[in-house]
């Protein structure tokens, strides 16, 4: 039994079916709750469920986490995939440009979304043990790098998710369950579509990545579903890289 937050489309979406293809039931939440039933009824496979919740939300997570468990059973395996990219006018504002309230957005979404999943996970599991618990986040290369020029928020709270994540993998691990972030690079998603060009800024190219090619949320995703699956378990407090080379430790 899977959750995927932000499942409704992009990176989320892809995450599910790769799931349900593996055999997992999938609980699709979207805070889009149409994108998020759409998902869940294409998947491959019976016993999945699509829902709205909003991540940074204490009470609609509570309340999504009940809900997955009354008609679908414990939740074993938790994907945070949730995530928001600042935009203002079609372009990464600078920090001059950024005000309290986008900054608290980016938190809101990107690193407040997977603690508040994370927790309620981890309550149900103190108190129903699963045999194969996991946790996968989603942090960024920016996070890694500084980004280009811009997105200062969204660059923070995704540094966070990496602190988070090694903090729930230690807190997790006496209850068997393993913790793990994924850095994505340049990707082709709706998100990088958006969120290319602008004053100041650099547009991702095929020619920055040593692969020479913008990566696909099928990569990503089978990225994931390797941290979720048997053959990690003994993988806990890590980040994998999966970006074609574009950050090489």
């Amino acid at each position: 039994m899977a959750l995927v937050t932000g499942g409704g489309r992009g990176i989320g979406a892809e995450i599910a079916r790769v799931l349900a293809d593996a055999g997992c039931r999938v609980a699709v939440a979207d805070i889009d709750v149409a994108n998020a039933a759409a998902t869940a009824a294409a998947l491959p496979g019976e016993g999945h469920l699509g829902l709205g919740v909003d991540v940074s939300d204490e009470r609609a997570v509570e309340a999504g986490f009940d809900r997955v468990e009354a008609e679908l059973g414990p939740v074993a395996v938790l994907i945070c995939a949730a995530g928001k990219l600042l935009l203002q006018d079609g372009r990464r504002p600078l920090i001059t440009e950024t005000n309290l309230d986008n900054w608290q957005e980016m938190l809101a979404v990107n690193t407040t979304g997977p603690f508040l999943c994370a927790r309620a996970f981890l309550r149900r599991r103190a108190e129903k043990a699963v045999p194969h618990g996991r946790i996968v986040t989603f942090s960024s290369c920016a996070a890694q790098l500084g980004g280009y020029n811009a997105s200062a928020a969204y660059i923070a709270a995704k540094a966070a998710v990496l602190g988070l994540t090694k903090a729930i993998a230690r807190e997790a691990a006496p209850l068997g369950i393993t913790a793990n972030a994924v850095a994505p690079g340049i990707i082709n998603t709706e998100m990088l579509r958006l969120a290319a060009g602008g004053a100041g800024q650099t547009p991702a190219s095929p020619a920055s990545v040593p692969l020479g090619r913008i990566g696909t949320p099928r990569e990503v995703a089978d990225a994931v579903a390797f941290l979720a699956s048997e053959a990690a378990s003994y993988v806990t407090g890590t980040t994998m890289d999966v970006n074609g080379g574009y950050r090489m430790q």
